[in-house]
């Protein structure tokens, strides 16, 4: 085993929370300690600290914050599929820096539509780490980034005031619904599992029925934006 480094070089707070979802998402949240994680990264506890001085706490609520951070996400994508065109058309002229502002003129359900798969996305990635989000408030930079992308979106597609503001919170809740119904259909299975009988008719006459989670969300997203705006 490699000796481990006493300080902090080649350190940045994303390296950590990168390292620490794999924590997460390969061994479960509470598999994470700041020793666990210095020893993955090979430096000691308080090189972690360095950055995190709060402790585990202020490492949960960077872990969140970024694993919410579509805008982040969707951005770090887009600049891989720049360098990869850069190699492709190498000598073919540069990049092309207009698709920002394309993005920008895609109608307001087009915005809304790819955030929601963004975000579903994100979420089911790192779905270790949903614990951390549900007794955080929603007000950190990437928060607030998402909720001014489905305001403008909402008031643009002709809502107003408390309509807009319900319209984001039906969307968002729609979303994480999902997301943890798609989880839970894929955890542990409960040691007392009922018996489909007559009691149950309907589910049990659907019971060979598969649940496509990928469609069914697309679906349902499509039923609820239009059934949030008039005449959507």
């Amino acid at each position: 085993m490699a000796p481990v480094s006493r300080n902090n070089a080649g350190l940045s707070t994303d390296r950590i929370i990168v390292e620490a979802l794999r924590i997460i998402d390969g061994q479960g949240l509470r598999r994470l300690t700041m020793r666990r994680l210095g020893d993955a990264m090979e430096v000691e506890a308080m090189a972690v600290y360095h950055h995190f001085p709060l402790g585990k706490e202020q490492l949960f609520e960077a872990i969140a914050e970024y694993v919410t951070d579509v805008h982040r996400a969707r951005t770090a994508e887009e600049e891989a599929d720049a360098a990869l065109g850069e190699e492709d058309g190498a000598g073919q002229g540069g990049a092309d820096t207009g698709a920002e502002d394309a993005a920008d003129e895609r109608t307001w359900d087009e915005r809304l539509r790819s955030w929601a798969q963004d975000y579903r996305a994100a979420l089911l990635k790192h779905s270790g780490a949903l614990p951390l989000l549900i007794n955080r408030r929603p007000d950190t930079e990437a928060a607030v980034r998402s909720l001014e992308l489905q305001y403008a979106a909402f008031s643009e597609a002709g809502l107003e005031g408390q309509d807009v503001v319900n319209a984001a919170a039906a969307l968002e809740s729609y979303v994480t619904g999902a997301v943890v119904h798609e989880v839970r259909a894929g955890g542990l299975e409960s040691p007392h599992p009922a018996r489909l009988d007559g009691r149950f008719p309907t589910v049990t006459g659907l019971r060979h029925t598969a649940l496509d989670h990928e469609q069914a969300f697309t679906e349902g997203l499509e039923r609820l934006l239009k059934g949030l705006v008039p005449g959507g």
